[in-house]
């Protein structure tokens, strides 16, 4: 297989991808900031700032472009620049190149839902979102839709693993949300955040035809409150503080991933109860449950 997959915004997921996308046999180039980072992967190292307009024209040619870049800080300016500019900008360059990529990944959040009351949501749910994360996400999706390159936004809901352990150690300390009201959470597994995009980047190149939007979440969203409970079991942890729900600002929502399922994508942590073990085990943490 000769391809070439360029991944913009090469950080943790990305490598894990471009490693996997590398033993299938594709070439694959990293842009970040901090290149060196991607010494020793396998992944061709490319120093880049994604907002450097002059930058741009020396991407190389790629057949799948994943632009997987996280803003810096939570602030409006940092959304905009890095999803909405940012890929406005990729999305201008290939779009004049002779040579276009055969399909463009981008990778989004479930914070484009503006649901707040526990509603069910999927890929044709109403798009309202109330905080300047989901608008500017919302808005370089749009870009990528109407693009003439093929393309295709995942939405990932709340992304945890190794490295990702805020609401561990919430528990640890003896805190948990309330039980009412509920307050749904929804979440992927880091690692499975990789094996969607690594599967349906194989999917495109077999010649399937995909969606232009899929949400990436677990098969079971759960209230916080559950979670941090069985968390607290597993670790021989008990709650002494009630605190507000760190879902607050987020709001409660049902992530509802039947499309991406019906992919044939099966998942390496179907539920937060097999991926929170591993995490645990990983961080040398007791896990009863």
């Amino acid at each position: 297989m000769n391809i070439t997959t360029l991944i913009l915004g090469c950080g943790d997921v990305g490598t894990r991808v471009g490693k996997a996308l590398i033993e299938r046999g594709h070439r694959v180039i990293g842009g970040r900031r901090s290149a060196q980072a991607l010494e020793g992967t396998g992944i061709e190292p490319l120093a880049l700032d994604i907002n450097d307009s002059s930058a741009l024209s020396n991407l190389p040619d790629a057949d799948i472009v994943l632009y997987i870049l996280s803003a810096d800080r939570f602030e409006e300016s940092a959304y905009e620049a890095a999803y909405h500019d940012g890929l406005d900008h990729v999305l201008s360059e290939f779009e004049a190149r002779k040579h276009t990529p055969k399909h463009v990944f981008f990778a989004s959040s479930t914070s484009v839902y503006g649901q707040s009351e526990g509603e069910t949501v999927n890929e044709d749910s109403p798009i309202e979102p109330t905080g300047f994360a989901g608008k500017w996400l919302h808005r370089a999706e749009q870009r990528l839709q109407t693009s003439p390159l093929p393309g295709t936004t995942v939405r990932f809901s709340g992304i945890y693993g190794p490295g990702r352990e805020r609401l561990i150690n919430q528990v640890r300390e003896g805190r948990i949300a309330p039980k009412s009201p509920a307050m749904y959470s929804n979440r992927i597994h880091r690692d499975d955040c990789a094996g969607v995009l690594t599967f349906l980047i194989e999917k495109t190149l077999e010649g399937e035809t995909l969606e232009p939007v899929y949400l990436a979440s677990d098969k079971e969203a759960a209230p916080i409150h559950d979670v941090m409970l069985w968390l607290g079991k597993a670790m021989g942890v008990e709650s002494h503080d009630i605190i507000q729900s760190p879902l607050r600002r987020r709001a409660s929502k049902r992530c509802d991933s039947a499309l991406l399922q019906t992919t044939g994508y099966e998942f390496i942590y179907p539920t937060f109860r097999e991926g929170y073990r591993e995490v645990l085990k990983a961080a040398g943490l007791p896990c009863t449950q």
